[in-house]
């Protein structure tokens, strides 16, 4: 027979060792867990990558630094926070939103709190719009019920069936909860190239007229953009209720990409690689890039996005 005071001892090791297991702090270092109520971004290392990794995109990372900083950095904010990203392809807007996510959530596009959807893969049918439109909702509601912190990330916005993006409208909006649910600590990242030819016109006309693009405003792109998307049959947010309620907090624009960044992901890219960097190879790829207009030449039109591809061509050398 055991002695009771064996029997005693055994139970407190036991329940002591459960207790342990079970602490959030040691429980969380091994299996992903959703952020506390009161953790903070660090503003300074978000700051730090987005200058070191974002090139050419000054009015980006000062909006969405200060978006996602504020919006951290509020107790208790009044809905999620909502971001528009537009430009070409190959400006950085999905690599802006993988890096916000790492910050959000250390495991990124990887973690189980982070939510990707491409519309052409997601919702490829038209006549199926109406199924989409909940699950969709019951996929959130689902996701934000376990994590109120969740990320959720649409790409390829312009690709998007008109009106079924205004199926979120109720997880946006100005509630405190919907169904017993808070979605306010949430954030929604849209991106689309819908907008993309407004941008670059606007920036080619700051061109033109001997301004510098660090010298474009949010406030000279925002509204023509907002109007021109919500106008845009393509765009995906197509008289989207979305717009008409103002639950979107930024239009992001994405400028079109210079020589000199060009040159700057190459540079990135090899190091990336683990290769020191030559300059002939720097020059040698970005004279293979096209720009426009055809006549000077100003901007890739590819933006970087063929920069690996034809870093590819030069490794042996």
């Amino acid at each position: 027979a055991l002695e009771p005071l064996s029997v005693g001892l055994a139970i407190g090791v036991a329940s002591a060792l459960t207790g342990f297991l079970s602490h959030p702090r040691f429980y969380c270092s091994y299996v992903e867990c959703c952020p506390s109520a009161g953790r903070r971004l660090n503003a300074t290392a978000l700051k730090l990558q987005l200058d070191t990794k974002l090139f050419g995109q000054h009015l980006a990372k000062e909006v969405v630094l200060k978006a996602v900083m504020g919006f951290s950095n509020n107790p208790s904010p009044k809905k999620p926070l909502m971001l528009s990203l537009h430009g070409w392809a190959g400006t950085g807007k999905n690599f802006l939103s993988q890096i916000l996510a790492e910050h959000v959530h250390p495991a990124g596009l990887r973690s189980k709190f982070v939510h990707l959807f491409l519309a052409t893969l997601h919702f490829p049918h038209h006549d199926q719009v109406k199924t989409y439109k909940e699950q969709l909702q019951n996929w959130i509601r689902g996701n934000v019920s376990a994590c109120p912190h969740s990320v959720f990330i649409f790409d390829e916005m312009d690709k998007m069936h008109p009106g079924l993006i205004d199926a979120i409208k109720p997880f946006l909006d100005y509630y405190e909860q919907v169904d017993g649910v808070s979605y306010r600590k949430a954030i929604f990242i849209f991106l689309s190239n819908a907008g993309g030819d407004l941008i670059n016109k606007a920036a080619l006309d700051f061109w033109a007229s001997g301004k510098r693009r660090e010298e474009i405003q949010l406030k000279d792109l925002e509204p023509m953009l907002s109007v021109g998307v919500f106008n845009n049959k393509n765009s995906g947010l197509w008289h989207s209720s979305l717009i008409d309620r103002n639950l979107i907090d930024y239009f992001v624009p994405f400028l079109p990409l210079e020589h000199k960044h060009v040159k700057m992901c190459v540079r990135a890219e090899m190091i990336a690689r683990g290769y020191a960097v030559d300059e002939n190879i720097v020059q040698a790829v970005a004279d293979e890039m096209t720009f426009f207009p055809k006549e000077q030449k100003i901007y890739s039109d590819k933006g970087c996005k063929t920069v690996q591809a034809k870093l590819d061509i030069h490794e042996d050398i």
